[in-house]
């Protein structure tokens, strides 16, 4: 049987890499989805109509999650089309290199907005909704340079860092109401985010890796489907790492 069957999911930054392989997951498993995402809606086409074609519901809203507004307006939006949030994936993320000592204001404050801020406006739009169904699901991918740090990648290592300590806390408050909140650490995984970084940092992050490879989409999916569902029901304020041996705690 469908591990998600029935369920109702919404999934930012699904339009492509992780949060799409995610999203498809879900509807192999099941569940009805909702995508959002900064891109236009034409980047999701293939996954709508695969999820048409799959006999699944499926919807698209087009929003910056850094925004209140417009996260807000997309949370309300997915809610009203799927009918309730039973499980929400903060995936949106933005990546960047520099030195701290060269890094602008501006592209801190970006990368921090989007990874951090976003995931708590969109977990705030559907908290109240869970809490009082007694029942909800809350993943946010996260990153391994959130637990070791990345020369060159300080404000995309603090948001994820703080990502996992937002899970750690929103999991203390709400785990004994029936929401269970998790997160998931991939190492890197061949993305267009991962093909964005330069030559230099592939050579250096390769060398470090145990596997010595990167990972792909499909390995991280598991882990997703896995916190969603109700296998994982004494998981909770954990960090689950699909990472290829980067992290070893």
């Amino acid at each position: 049987m469908a591990r998600l069957a029935g369920q109702c999911a919404v999934i930012t930054g699904g339009a492509q890499g992780i949060g799409q392989g995610i999203a498809s997951g879900f509807v192999d498993e099941g569940a009805d989805v909702a995508v959002i995402d900064v891109q236009p809606e034409a980047a999701a086409a293939a996954f709508l109509a695969s999820a048409a074609a799959a006999g699944r519901r499926a919807w698209y809203f087009q929003a910056d999650v850094a925004e209140e507004s417009e996260a807000s307006a997309a949370m309300t939006a997915a809610a009203g089309a799927l009918g309730q949030v039973d499980i929400l994936v903060n995936n949106a993320g933005v990546v960047g290199e520099a030195l701290v000592a060269e890094m602008p204001a501006a592209e801190w404050d970006r990368v921090i907005a989007v990874n951090l801020r976003g995931p708590f406006l969109c977990t705030r739009a559907v908290l109240p909704g869970m809490l009082a169904r007694g029942h909800g699901r809350i993943i946010n991918v996260a990153s391994q340079l959130g637990q070791l740090g990345g020369e060159t990648m300080a404000h995309y290592s603090a948001s994820k860092a703080g990502l996992i300590g937002f899970t750690k806390a929103l999991a203390r408050e709400v785990s004994h109401r029936g929401v269970l909140v998790n997160a998931i650490a991939p190492g890197p995984i061949e993305t267009a985010m991962l093909a964005g970084e330069s030559p230099e940092w592939v050579q250096r992050k390769l060398s470090q890796l145990p596997m010595r490879r990167f990972g792909q989409v499909a390995e991280v999916v598991p882990t997703a489907v896995f916190l969603a569902s109700g296998d994982s029901t004494y998981y909770t304020g954990q960090t689950l790492g699909p990472n290829g041996g980067d992290v070893t705690l």
